[in-house]
C-alpha cells in the first residue's frame, strides 16, 4: 500500500508543480470580504460561551481574492495572486484570555514532521495532534479542500509553542507569540508558507481537549479522500495521551465581543486583514459568560527577610492560585487576576537607607526592555530592588518566568505630560519585568505604591493586570543594609491585607491576609518591651579649634539608636563665651523662606534662596535603620526674629536622596541670647519640629550634624574654665504625631578653650563726675571702659568711687521689681542712667536704660538693661565701701566689648552725692577688673570733676 501512495504522490506532484509554473492573471491580493470567520463550539456543534470553560473547538478561517487562470482551457484554474505572489503569512490574534496549554499533549519535533517529506504522512503520533488545517488550493481544475493535521511540536529557541501541518508536501509552520507590548494576548502566526502550496482559503481548528474520543474520527491525516491514523492503519484514530485542556476560554464576563483579527501577507509584503466580533450561533456579537461559576480561590504569603524588629528587610511575598481547573476537561479555569492591592503591616515603612546608590527606571529605560535585552540595557541594574519568579500552568513544570523588581521615576511635580515619569504620576512606582527568553515570553507590569502620609503604611497596586494564568507568583525584595523597607518595631503576629480583584466578578473582590513573626529585637537582641521605646540620645559639641579667642567652626551632633523615639525637637546652650560674629551679615527674609519652601530639592540645589551673605553653616541628616544611613545635606541661615525670639537660624535642606526629590525641608530654630549670661540658645519651644515624614516616608532621623563653619562667624571664649555645651532632646514618646507627649532629655557635653593665658588683658576705666562739685551736689557720673581686641573679656569688675562719693539713698525714688522687669515693665522712675556698648559681633551698639531693680541684698542692684540686635543685662551689686560708694559687677558674660558707656543721671535725679568738694583735691577711684582668663588689671584712676580752670596768675590760697 505504501508504494502506491508513493506512486499516486509523485504523480499529483508533477502535474501540480506545472500548474503552478504557468503564468497567473493578476487580482487585487486580499481577504475575499466577507470570508474571516470565527465560531467557539461545543461537541453539539452550538456556539459555546462560558467563561474559563474548554471548548470543544475554536474554529478560525478565511478566503483570498482568486481568479480563474486564463491560460486553461475553459477557465477554470484559479490561483490566489494579485501581485504575481502567491500567501506568505497569516498572522490571527486571539482574545486577550484565550490561552492554549502546549503542555496538554504530547510534543514531536520538526525533524519528526520532516521525516518523509510525503504529503500529510509524518512520525508525529497521533497523540500530539491539536487540531486540522483546511487549506483549498487549485489542482488539474478542481479546487481541493486538504485537511492535514495540526501537530503540537518542542518549540525552538525564543518560541513560546510550535506547530506543524503539511499541504501537500510542504510543510507549515505556526508560531505563537505573545502580544507582550498591548493586551497580552496571543498571536497565531503561520509563516513562510511555501510559494508552491498556492492557497485559496484556509480553515484552522483547534480542540479544545485534543485527547478526548470525540476526534477520535477526525483525527490522523488525509491523502487524496483517504484517512489514516498514524500508523496508517484506519480511523478512528485514539490518542494514547491523558485527556487534558488545551483550550481555555477568556474570564472576563465584563469585555462582550471580543475582536477577532485576521492578517494575511504576500511574499512580495502586501497585506490585508480584517476583524470579525466573536458571536453566537445566529451571528450576534457576544462574549463570555457565566462568570458567576468561574472560581477564584487564590491565597498569600508575606514575610520580612528578618525577624528583627525595626531593621533593614527585604520581603517575600508569594500569591498562589490554584490549577487544577485549567488542567481538567471537566472544570473551569479560575478566574484570572485583575487588580492586586497589598497593605503591608503597619510600621513596615519604606527604608531612608534604601536611597543612597539607587537608581531608577525610566518610561524609556521601561520601554527598552525587551525579550533580548540584556541586563542594564533597560531598566539600570542600579534600580533593581528585587527579584520575581511566575510559574504557570502552560509551562513545562521545570520552567519558570524570572525576572526583576525595578524602581520607578519618580514624578517630577514640575512636568505636566501625564506619565512623563511614572504611568501613576505617583511618587512611588515599581515596574515588573519577567521572561523566559528562550520561550519568547516576557511580561512586564507597573504597579503603583502609595505610602500612607501619616503613618508611612505601603500600600501597593497592580490594575489591569495581563489575563494570563499563573499557578504562583513570587516577589523577592532584596535584604541586606540598604534593604527597601524597615520591619515592623515591636515583636509580634503582623498582618499583611491583600485585596485581590478577578476579571470573572470585578465588584467583589477577595480579602486576604497573612500573618508574620518579628521575634527579635533590634540587632536580635531582647524584644522590645511594649509601651513607650526607650529614648538614650547621644550629643557631642565643640569647637574644632579651641583656641582662645579665636574664631573657629563649631560643631554640633545629635545621635539615637534604631528602636528608639523619633527626634522631635530640641533645644541647645552654647558654651559660655562661644558667640557668633553677626556684624556684616545680612538675614535671610521671609520672602525667600516662602519661595524655598515651595521647591522642589533640586531647584533648591540648583538657585539656593537665601543670600549667600546669610549663610552660616550646613547640617548634615542620616536617615533611616540599620549599618547604613543615607545621609542629605543642607544649609544653614541667619534669619530675623521668630516666634518671639530676636533672631532664627532657618535650615534649608534640599531633600534629595539617591532618586528621590521629596521637596525642599525648612525648618527654623529661633535664637535667643540669655541676656543675664550672653549665651547663646535655640530656643525649641519656639523652634520647628524636626521633620518626621515626607511624602509618606518616616524618615528615621538616626544622626543630626550641625556645622557653624562660616569664616570668622564663631567666636571662642576667653575663659578656660570648663564648661559645658547642653541640649535638650525631645523623643516622640507613644504619638510621633503628638507634641503634648514628648519627652526631654536633658544632654552635655564638656567643653574649654585652650592657651587663654596667651591672652593679654589690660583695659582702661575712665571716670568723670559731671555738674555740682560743692559739697551736697548731686553730679552726673559718666564712665568710659575701653578694651583692647585682642585681650581676655572682662569677667568680673568692682569700681569704687571715692570718699567723695557716696550713694543718697533719699534719691531713690523707685525701684522695678524682679517680676516687673522679667515682664519689660519697669517704671518709668525706676530709670537712673543710660548704658552704651560697643562690640565687634555687631553693626550697631547696643544700648539702654540703667535701672535700679530689686535684689536680695540692702541696696537694690545696678542693672544696665542693653538692647539690640540682642538683649544683655549687665547687673552690679551696689553698697558702701570705707565711706566710698562701691559697685561689683561680680559676672561679666564672657563677650567681646570694645567700649562701654555708662552715664548716670545727676542734679535731682542723682543718685551720687559729694561728701566735700570735688575740685578741693584729686579723687581718685578703686578699679579692680579680672579677665575672664583670670589676669588682673587694678588701678586708682583720677575721677575727673567740672572743676573750672584758674584764672592766669592768680593763685587760690593754700589752706593751713
Amino acid at each position: 500500500m505504501m508504494t502506491q501512495i508513493k506512486i499516486a504522490v509523485a504523480c499529483a506532484l508533477a502535474v501540480l508543480c506545472a500548474a503552478i509554473a504557468a503564468a497567473p492573471a493578476s487580482a487585487a491580493f486580499g481577504l475575499k470580504p466577507g470570508s474571516v470567520n470565527a465560531s467557539v463550539l461545543d461537541d453539539s456543534g452550538n456556539t459555546y460561551t462560558q467563561a474559563g470553560g474548554h471548548p470543544f473547538s475554536v474554529t478560525t478561517e478565511f478566503k483570498l481574492n482568486s481568479i480563474p487562470d486564463p491560460n486553461e482551457a475553459g477557465g477554470t484554474f484559479g490561483l490566489p495572486i494579485s501581485d504575481e505572489a502567491p500567501l506568505r503569512n497569516v498572522k490571527v490574534e486571539a482574545p486577550q484570555g484565550f490561552v492554549a496549554d502546549p503542555t496538554a499533549t504530547p510534543r514531536c519535533t520538526l525533524a519528526d514532521v520532516l521525516a518523509e517529506g510525503i504529503l500529510g504522512l509524518t512520525r508525529c503520533p497521533d497523540s500530539s495532534q491539536v487540531g486540522l488545517a483546511y487549506t483549498d488550493f487549485n489542482l488539474f481544475g478542481q479546487t481541493l479542500h486538504w485537511p492535514s493535521p495540526i501537530y503540537n511540536l518542542v518549540p525552538g529557541l525564543g518560541q513560546p509553542a510550535l506547530f506543524a501541518f503539511k499541504v501537500a508536501a510542504p510543510v507549515i509552520v505556526a508560531v505563537p507569540s505573545l502580544r507582550s507590548d498591548s493586551d497580552y494576548g496571543f498571536d497565531f502566526n503561520v509563516l513562510n508558507i511555501d510559494q508552491s502550496a498556492a492557497v485559496t482559503a484556509n480553515q484552522f481548528t483547534f480542540w479544545g481537549v485534543p485527547a478526548s474520543p470525540a476526534h477520535d474520527s477526525v483525527r490522523g491525516f488525509y491523502f487524496f479522500g483517504s484517512h489514516y491514523c498514524g500508523d496508517l492503519s484506519s480511523p478512528p484514530c485514539k490518542s494514547d495521551a491523558p485527556q487534558k485542556p488545551f483550550l481555555t476560554l477568556p474570564t472576563d464576563c465584563t469585555h462582550g465581543a471580543f475582536d477577532v483579527r485576521t492578517e494575511v501577507q504576500s511574499w512580495r509584503g502586501h497585506s490585508d486583514s480584517e476583524s470579525i466580533l466573536t458571536h453566537d450561533d445566529e451571528g450576534n456579537p457576544v462574549g463570555v459568560t457565566r462568570c458567576d461559576r468561574v472560581p477564584f480561590e487564590p491565597s498569600i504569603s508575606a514575610a520580612p527577610t528578618t525577624d528583627n524588629a525595626e531593621s533593614p528587610t527585604g520581603l517575600d511575598f508569594e500569591l498562589s492560585i490554584p490549577d487544577g481547573g485549567i488542567k481538567n476537561p471537566e472544570g473551569l479555569a479560575q478566574s484570572n487576576l485583575k487588580t492586586t492591592v497589598v497593605k503591608l503591616p503597619e510600621g513596615v515603612t519604606v527604608n531612608p537607607s534604601a536611597a543612597e546608590g539607587l537608581g531608577v527606571c525610566t518610561p524609556v529605560d521601561y520601554s527598552n526592555e525587551k525579550l533580548k535585552t540584556l541586563p542594564g540595557q533597560g531598566c539600570p541594574n542600579q534600580s533593581k530592588i528585587g527579584t520575581v519568579q511566575i510559574e504557570s500552568p502552560l509551562l513545562d513544570v521545570s520552567e519558570r518566568i524570572e525576572g526583576s523588581l525595578f524602581l520607578g521615576q519618580p514624578d517630577d511635580p514640575g512636568t505636566t505630560e501625564p506619565g512623563a515619569e511614572n504611568p501613576f504620576d505617583s511618587f512611588l512606582a515599581i515596574y515588573i519585568v519577567a521572561k523566559i527568553p528562550d520561550r519568547g515570553v516576557i511580561v512586564k507590569m507597573a504597579g503603583k505604591i502609595e505610602p500612607d502620609p501619616l503613618t508611612g503604611q505601603i500600600t501597593t497596586t497592580f490594575d489591569n493586570l495581563p489575563q494570563l494564568p499563573f499557578s504562583s507568583f513570587k516577589v523577592h525584595f532584596r535584604e541586606g543594609g540598604r534593604a527597601p523597607l524597615v520591619s515592623e518595631p515591636t515583636c509580634g503576629q503582623h498582618s499583611t491585607e491583600a485585596e485581590l480583584i478577578p476579571y470573572s466578578n470585578p465588584t467583589e473582590p477577595t480579602h486576604l491576609s497573612s500573618v508574620s513573626l518579628i521575634t527579635r529585637g533590634v540587632g536580635g537582641g531582647a524584644c522590645p518591651e511594649g509601651g513607650v521605646p526607650p529614648f538614650e540620645p547621644g550629643f557631642q559639641a565643640g569647637s574644632v579649634n579651641n583656641n582662645a579667642k579665636s574664631f573657629s567652626p563649631f560643631d554640633m551632633r545629635l545621635i539615637r539608636e534604631d528602636g528608639e523615639q523619633d527626634m522631635t525637637k530640641f533645644s541647645a546652650i552654647l558654651p559660655p563665651g562661644v558667640l557668633g560674629k553677626l556684624a556684616g551679615i545680612s538675614k535671610c527674609p521671609d520672602s525667600a523662606i516662602a519661595a524655598a519652601k515651595a521647591k522642589t530639592g533640586k531647584q533648591e540645589l540648583a538657585s539656593p534662596s537665601c543670600p549667600a551673605n546669610s549663610e552660616i553653616g550646613h547640617i548634615l541628616a542620616g536617615a533611616g535603620v540599620g549599618s547604613v544611613l543615607t545621609y542629605v545635606s543642607g544649609k544653614t541661615y541667619l534669619g530675623g526674629p521668630y516666634h518671639g525670639d530676636p533672631l532664627s537660624v532657618i535650615v534649608i535642606t534640599p531633600a534629595v536622596a539617591g532618586p528621590f526629590d521629596v521637596g525642599t525641608v525648612v525648618t527654623r530654630e529661633a535664637l535667643t541670647l540669655n541676656p543675664e549670661t550672653a549665651e547663646v540658645e535655640v530656643d525649641g519651644a519656639a523652634s520647628d519640629p524636626i521633620p518626621h515624614i515626607l511624602k509618606g516616608i518616616p524618615l528615621k532621623l538616626r544622626d543630626l550634624r550641625v556645622y557653624v563653619d562660616r569664616d570668622k562667624f564663631i567666636l571662642n571664649p576667653t575663659s578656660c574654665d570648663p564648661s559645658r555645651a547642653r541640649s535638650v532632646l525631645f523623643g516622640s514618646y507613644l504619638n510621633v504625631f503628638d507634641p503634648s507627649d514628648d519627652v526631654p532629655v536633658d544632654l552635655a557635653t564638656r567643653y574649654q578653650a585652650a592657651n587663654c593665658l596667651n591672652l593679654g588683658f589690660k583695659p582702661h576705666l575712665a571716670l568723670k563726675l559731671k555738674g555740682g562739685t560743692r559739697r551736697g551736689a548731686h553730679p552726673a557720673l559718666r564712665a568710659v571702659l575701653k578694651a583692647r581686641p585682642a585681650d581676655a573679656n572682662i569677667g568680673a569688675a568692682t569700681v569704687t568711687l571715692p570718699r567723695s562719693a557716696f550713694l543718697d539713698q533719699a534719691h531713690i525714688r523707685t525701684i522695678c521689681t524682679r517680676v516687673q522687669f522679667k515682664a519689660n515693665q519697669c517704671p518709668e522712675g525706676s530709670v537712673y542712667g543710660h548704658a552704651r556698648a560697643i562690640t565687634p559681633l555687631l553693626d550697631d551698639p547696643i544700648e539702654g536704660p540703667v535701672i535700679l531693680r530689686s535684689s536680695n541684698h540692702k541696696l537694690p542692684d545696678l542693672v544696665a538693661h542693653l538692647e539690640g540686635l540682642v538683649d544683655v543685662n549687665v547687673v552690679a551689686k551696689i553698697g558702701s565701701h570705707k565711706g566710698g560708694l562701691r559697685s561689683s559687677f561680680e559676672s561679666v558674660p564672657d563677650a567681646p566689648v570694645t567700649k562701654f558707656v555708662l552715664t548716670m543721671q545727676g542734679g535731682s535725679k542723682g543718685l551720687v552725692v559729694n561728701s566735700r568738694s570735688l575740685c578741693a583735691a584729686k579723687n581718685r577711684a578703686g578699679v579692680a577688673l579680672v579677665g575672664q582668663n583670670g589676669k588682673p588689671s587694678n588701678s586708682k584712676p583720677v575721677v575727673k570733676a567740672s572743676c573750672g580752670k584758674g584764672r592766669k596768675g592768680k593763685h587760690k590760697p593754700s589752706k593751713r
